[in-house]
């Protein structure tokens, strides 16, 4: 099988990079990531991946005056890696635009709420300040607007009585966990583009995105 070369962008620590080293040790899964890329020198993603035995580089964002050039050294990586794909996986650095528009297409991302509901950070506490009955996650395309690319897949977690941050966040993030895999497969293996601003899945498996709500009952 000819998998496609995957490159990853963390920040902390790495337990959705994990997710997806575990979908990519099967035989039959039609990626493999050949880099992680930190912008932390303590993520503990990084010994994950070298648990791995998958190459690691740390470029600290403080190194670099500009975004700018902290991109383009990121992207240098990624090029030398001779990834295809993309996947930031708790990557805690805004993007340039035109670090995006290189790679746009072919990077994607995980969000810990149902977009386009609760953009940026702090997803769960202000799904229960809003008082949602649910909350969840998305995958999606990367463009340069923040939180705003085309949605490849959502999955969906019910909201309890009682529910802290820390306790809805973990149940969005075993959500995350099985996501995030499912859309680099797709992706990977040529059933997924980015066309005219929306995801597109050909292979039209409408049914699959519902086995990620176990939970939610209607």
């Amino acid at each position: 099988m000819n998998k496609k070369s995957v490159a990853v962008l963390i920040s902390g620590s790495g337990s959705n990079l994990q997710a997806l080293i575990d979908a990519c040790a099967a035989p039959e899964f039609p990626a493999k990531i050949v880099h992680v890329i930190s912008n932390k020198k303590d993520a503990r993603g990084l010994v994950r991946a070298k648990e791995a035995k998958i190459s690691t580089k740390v470029i600290s964002h403080t190194d670099y005056p500009q975004r700018e050039s902290f991109d383009a050294e990121v992207s240098k990586v990624i090029s030398a890696a001779k990834a295809d794909i993309v996947c930031l996986a708790g990557f805690m650095r805004l993007l340039t635009p035109g670090f995006v528009k290189e790679w746009q297409g072919k990077m994607i991302n995980i969000h810990p709420s149902l977009l386009p509901s609760f953009k940026g950070m702090h997803t769960h506490e202000e799904a229960l300040k809003a008082g949602v009955k649910i909350h969840g996650c998305s995958v999606h395309f990367v463009v340069p607007e923040m939180d705003s690319g085309p949605i490849i897949i959502q999955a969906a977690v019910p909201v309890l009585p009682g529910d802290t941050p820390e306790m809805l966040g973990e149940r969005v993030l075993k959500a995350e966990h099985q996501i995030y895999p499912h859309a680099l497969k797709l992706l990977a293996s040529g059933t997924l583009r980015m066309e005219e601003g929306r995801a597109v899945n050909t292979y039209q498996a409408v049914h699959e995105y519902t086995l990620f709500n176990p939970d939610v009952r209607f």
